[in-house]
């Protein structure tokens, strides 16, 4: 019928079990481009912009990583899991946009890429978020996953 893990014999919703899977090194890394505009971009110093909320990309930092945690609190079918480690790096492109990238890590038996997608994407809503006061012309333009390793198949896409 389908090639899609999360339906059930009955066409209904299930989770994945993976009581049978074996424990691997698994990771995955995802990234997001986003325009902020030179208006935004022109008020950072030192590879970051303080504003009245704080730092605005040490923030985005933080609640990448803290989204990595809540996924499967987000995303219904996602498993709760013990992450190893996460890496959240921000790099100011141009004088209008940015990257950001998310690594999570794990020694588990699924994979990480929801996790690492979306870590990419509260990290992107959070600068947005701490930069609206200046402008609200900012996009978040690709949101897509770079890497995972580890499990039945790797994948490597270009950046």
């Amino acid at each position: 019928m389908s090639d899609f893990t999360h339906i059930n014999k009955d066409n209904q919703p299930k989770m994945v079990d993976v009581g049978e899977k074996k424990i691997t090194k698994r990771q995955a890394t995802a990234v997001a481009r986003m325009f902020l505009g030179e208006e935004i971009i022109a008020l950072f110093e030192n590879n970051d912009l303080k504003t009245k909320k704080g730092p605005v990309f040490q923030t985005a930092i933080i609640a990448g990583i803290q989204a990595v945690k809540k996924t499967s609190e987000l995303i219904p079918m996602c498993h709760p899991l013990l992450i190893n480690g996460v890496d959240v790096t921000i790099d100011i492109l141009d004088n209008e946009n940015i990257e950001i990238f998310c690594t999570v890590k794990i020694e588990g038996k699924t994979g990480v890429e929801m996790e690492a997608l979306t870590g990419v994407n509260i990290a992107a809503l959070t600068i947005y978020d701490m930069c609206k006061a200046v402008s609200q012309k900012m996009i978040i333009k690709e949101v897509k996953l770079l890497e995972k390793t580890g499990g039945k198949s790797d994948i490597k896409l270009t950046n």
